[in-house]
């Protein structure tokens, strides 16, 4: 696959993979807090709760790397 595309054909791929990132983001969140409702006691929920956790976590991070793409200095540097 070495198509050749423009900047606007770029930007556009970029910000169908922002909106599909945040999209998974949002259910990793939904799956995470419908987790954490369930008993704590059952590891079977605690380990699935902990999956849901680090999903979130990685799409979060995904979001700010294609933010900083798109609007550079968007998430101010953290120090």
């Amino acid at each position: 696959m070495t198509d050749v595309v423009d900047s606007d054909e770029l930007m556009r791929r970029i910000q169908r993979a922002r909106a599909c990132a945040a999209q998974e983001e949002r259910a990793w969140r939904a799956r995470g807090d419908e987790l954490g409702r369930t008993d704590p006691g059952d590891p079977g929920e605690a380990g699935a709760a902990r999956e849901a956790e680090v999903r979130r976590v990685a799409y979060e991070v995904v979001l700010r790397v294609l933010d900083e793409i798109l609007t550079p200095g968007k998430h101010a540097a953290k120090g």
